[in-house]
């Protein structure tokens, strides 16, 4: 894409996308390879202002997560109130319109990230954009987090030699009833936002304009549950979520637990990418209303109503207290088979299959089924895959396998981040 396009779109579009004209009311293969050609010309590697902000930072004062960075937001951002996640195979026969595919992403991501005014058009023309958020897109911190599946990597597209090395498509655990029609996909595109209204409109607009490019595969939606009283979010079963994490102020713990990095045995083109999984678990709720609440809590190895662990007895213990093992090497207080406990054993044999980031969310798909359909998303980025496999492969002999149910998800590469406005997702693994 030249400059002179580019500065023309930016001024079409007030908060800096694509415009819809060019791709919105027509399917996404209308159009030249040429376009194509002309829209992968300039740096790979983003500029000084590109690099200075970080793309899990919040923008101070305003509504908006920066889109460009080294990494991609929405892994080490805070996590948003709501999620959308879509798992897509692509349909395009050759590489460069796979390449259009990410560009046509990028721009639509980089617009409804930062908000702005759709371009008008007549009233007797097709809506430039859905209108669900009102005339002027307020962005309430969405962000749009795109990852690869191992299938995108087979004969089609020619990237079958450039797969990150530990991605492979998601097969079964133990106890796992995995539905195929539920799990795995070409390409993951995550929608986080303050706001229900914000991942829709951003999911309708991202699917209106790759129409013929890429087809729906599944989607889970979530929900993260407010504190109650305070500290840690609650899931279904009533137990405090997510505690165990990286320190994301740390960068040097984010760095060694979550970020690909350069001189590794992946491929160049990954560093600043991530290991994304998305696990879909049902949740057993009417069985989980009738187990003691002593027996839910060594099942967790936590305590149910402050989150603290098992020794912790006040009420208002702290759910940020570490777990302790080394005194209690039989489990009599925080049993062996706990899920928290077989999560990370805190032995030197587990130490490095013990740390990802953790970012999961809630679902509820109940409406108009003879039972309640309800389960946690859980979502987790790590540096490599084989942490998280190693993991939950403990977790296969854990307490809490009669009262869940994994029935889908996948492994996906979240790629690096967008560096500036002449880049675009995937452009180290085209070029």
């Amino acid at each position: 894409m030249t400059e002179e396009r580019r500065l023309a779109q930016d001024e079409e579009w007030s908060g800096g996308g694509c415009p819809a004209g060019s791709l919105g009311r027509r399917s996404f293969l209308h159009g030249t390879a040429a376009g194509v050609a002309g829209a992968v010309g300039g740096s790979v590697l983003g500029g000084e202002a590109s690099r200075a902000e970080a793309a899990g930072a919040r923008r101070a004062g305003t509504n908006t997560i920066p889109f460009f960075g080294h990494h991609q937001a929405g892994i080490a951002t805070p996590p948003q109130q709501d999620a959308i996640f879509v798992s897509c195979d692509v349909t395009v026969s050759n590489r460069a319109e796979l390449t259009k595919l990410f560009v046509t992403l990028t721009e639509r991501a980089r617009f409804l990230t930062s908000g702005g005014t759709p371009p008008a058009v007549s009233a007797n023309a097709a809506p430039s954009d859905s209108g669900i958020l009102g005339p002027r897109i307020q962005a309430n911190h969405l962000t749009v987090t795109v990852g690869a599946g191992a299938s995108l990597f087979d004969g089609r597209y020619g990237l079958s030699g450039r797969k990150p090395v530990q991605l492979i498509t998601m097969r079964p655990f133990r106890h796992d009833d995995l539905d195929p029609a539920l799990s795995n996909g070409d390409l993951l595109i995550q929608l986080c936002a303050d706001h229900r209204d914000n991942t829709v409109h951003a999911l309708i607009d991202l699917l209106t304009h790759t129409k013929g490019a890429m087809k729906l595969r599944w989607r889970i939606d979530g929900q993260r549950n407010p504190p109650r009283p305070d500290g840690v979010r609650r899931d279904w079963f009533g137990f405090k979520d997510g505690i165990a994490n990286p320190d994301l102020n740390d960068t040097a713990q984010v760095n060694q637990v979550v970020w690909t990095q350069p001189g590794t045995d992946e491929p160049a083109w990954a560093a600043g990418g991530t290991y994304h999984v998305v696990r879909i678990v049902h949740f057993q709720v009417e069985a989980w209303q009738k187990v003691p609440v002593a027996q839910q809590e060594r099942i967790f190895g936590r305590r149910k109503a402050s989150g603290a662990p098992m020794y912790a007895v006040s009420a208002n213990a702290s759910d940020l207290l570490d777990p302790v093992y080394t005194n209690d090497p039989q489990g009599l207080i925080t049993p062996l088979n706990s899920h928290i406990r077989l999560a990370n054993p805190q032995t030197p044999e587990t130490a490095s299959t013990s740390s990802i980031l953790r970012r999961s969310y809630d679902y509820d798909r109940s409406p108009n089924v003879p039972e309640l359909d309800m389960g946690h998303a859980f979502v987790c980025f790590q540096r490599e895959l084989d942490t998280y496999i190693a993991m939950q492969t403990r977790l296969e002999t854990e307490a809490l396998v009669p009262y869940i149910s994994p029935r889908g998800g996948g492994y996906f590469f979240a790629l690096p981040g967008v560096r500036d406005k002449n880049d675009y997702y995937a452009r180290g693994l085209l070029a």
